[in-house]
């Protein structure tokens, strides 16, 4: 059976030739590997169709695209003519069929965050499909098992941090809707088109620019806009990220073109919210105004009452809150950074906020997600483990390295599991810089709360235990979502054995 080219998985699009099939034999390995294409992952398919099965069909074009985002023209790539991508919705059960036809100058691939899919569609070049040349066409097909908020994008290189993402909204038929308007509201931090392309700032941080990440700290003096920063600093992170950005936007605009979000006064609000930004968390309030969470990453929560909500990479939250009367700023603060995100909610008249207005709320109380408590519904029943994997992250920013067990991805020995097993997951951060870690194809439980997730923060020298049911056979990608860090190394895999 041929190999997986772990090179090639790791640095996506810019990998070259792969084949797919069997993960690398190596003395430890026991079984032989559940590929994408085994008979496995075709039954568990087959296992979420029912009879009379919506089928929901639409089509994606990546391609360049001049961007405006609301004011600063760049040039990007995108899955349209603006950014966010469109928007995609389903309801849980429903066959989702995605045709998407590469028109960027170099291949890519989709990825389906969030969603516990077959293993085949999940979008990463050389692990579960090959990528998707340029003038080449690729249809994805999968179920989606889950309600939820869940978001799309390339696992192909640094493409995420150009304009490709769009959101997915799984609905739930059983859900009372006790809300009277729904928002999406997508957090990104952008560099692309500003006179460096995420590739270049990648190629920077290669060649040694030291920032607030990993055991090394330093400075490199005369970056523009999308370079490395030494004082990038939270006190609920420790190192709040590498790269500095010169716009943080809100629904693809930024703070001097904001978004306007409409409503009534007295009118409840859900609003769903995706953090799509590559190195950046963001804290996130509406002035003079209480969120209470009630969903992470598509899964209900215990409601949780808060003035601020810290949301790490390739986080999704849902909170609803009852609107007063006038027009109010809902921020995004790149959380150790400077700068903000910005959007306007408007129920009436009133005075539009200042493009730097900082609501009082963000300086109150701050939930994170590892607070938030499960549903009795959705918690994973009590089981011990039967396998349990440590995972020690760790860095330097010297040589803009970044390893799980001390190995970068293409030294890394897959983490093997079995189908049905109870999996526990040992996150632990010996570096000086959080990390929101996912795992593909799953969402786990977090040991103390119980909480249903799929990507959590781990901050400096901690460490976080998850628990994730082994019913979704393959090999699954687990990495930093942070993409400067997966792409140097900070990615292994779950790899379902026979």
């Amino acid at each position: 059976m041929p190999a997986i080219n772990r090179r090639a998985v790791l640095l996506g699009s810019a990998g070259g030739l792969l084949t797919l099939g069997g993960l690398p034999a190596c003395s430890t390995s026991t079984g032989t590997a559940v590929t994408s294409s085994s008979q496995a992952v075709a039954m568990a398919e087959r296992a979420r169709r029912v009879a009379g099965q919506r089928t929901v069909t639409t089509r994606l074009v990546p391609r360049p695209a001049t961007l405006d985002l609301g004011g600063p023209m760049v040039r990007s790539w995108a899955y349209g003519d603006s950014v966010p991508g469109p928007l995609l919705r389903a309801t849980a059960g429903d066959r989702v069929v995605v045709i998407v036809d590469n028109a960027l100058p170099e291949s890519t691939s989709v990825h389906w965050h969030g969603v516990a899919l077959r293993n085949d569609m999940d979008g990463v070049p050389g692990m579960t499909q090959s990528p998707i040349g340029t003038n080449s066409q690729f249809t994805y097909d999968f179920t989606v098992p889950d309600p939820g908020t869940y978001f799309y994008h390339p696992h192909s290189g640094v493409q995420l941090d150009r304009g490709l993402y769009g959101v997915l909204v799984v609905d739930d038929p059983a859900e009372p809707g006790d809300y009277d308007a729904e928002w999406i509201v997508v957090l990104d931090d952008w560099v692309d088109g500003t006179g460096q392309t995420p590739d270049d700032v990648l190629a920077a941080l290669r060649k040694g620019g030291a920032g607030s990440g990993g055991m090394d700290h330093g400075s490199m003096g005369g970056m523009p806009m999308g370079g490395m920063g030494a004082e990038m600093q939270s006190p609920l992170l420790g190192g709040a990220g590498d790269v500095t950005y010169p716009h943080y936007l809100i629904n693809g605009r930024v703070p001097a073109s904001p978004v306007t979000l409409s409503a009534k006064p007295g009118q409840r609000v859900r609003i769903r919210m995706i953090n799509a930004a590559s190195d950046t968390a963001f804290r996130v309030a509406l002035g003079s105004h209480r969120l209470t969470v009630t969903h992470s990453d598509g899964f209900p929560v215990v409601p949780t009452d808060t003035d601020a909500l810290l949301i790490g990479m390739g986080e999704r939250f849902d909170v609803v809150t009852t609107l007063g009367d006038g027009t109010f700023p809902l921020v995004a603060s790149a959380e150790g950074k400077s700068g903000q995100g910005l959007a306007l909610v408007r129920t009436a008249g009133g005075d539009v906020p200042a493009p730097g207005e900082t609501p009082a709320e963000l300086r109150k109380q701050v939930a994170l997600g590892t607070q938030l408590r499960a549903t009795p519904e959705v918690a994973l029943r009590a089981q011990e483990p039967d396998r349990t994997h440590d995972l020690v992250l760790g860095g330097s920013m010297t040589k803009y390295r970044w390893t799980i067990n001390g190995k970068t991805f293409d030294e890394a020995e897959p983490l093997e599991i079995r189908q049905g097993e109870r999996v526990r997951l040992r996150l632990r951060n010996m570096s000086m810089m959080f990390h929101p870690m996912h795992v593909h194809g799953h969402t786990f439980g977090l040991r103390n709360t119980k909480a249903r997730k799929d990507t959590v923060i781990v901050r400096p020298m901690e460490s976080v235990e998850v628990d994730l049911d082994a019913v979704n056979p393959g090999q699954w990608a687990t990495h930093c979502h942070n993409i400067y860090h997966a792409e140097a190394g900070m990615m292994t895999t779950l790899s379902y054995r026979a």
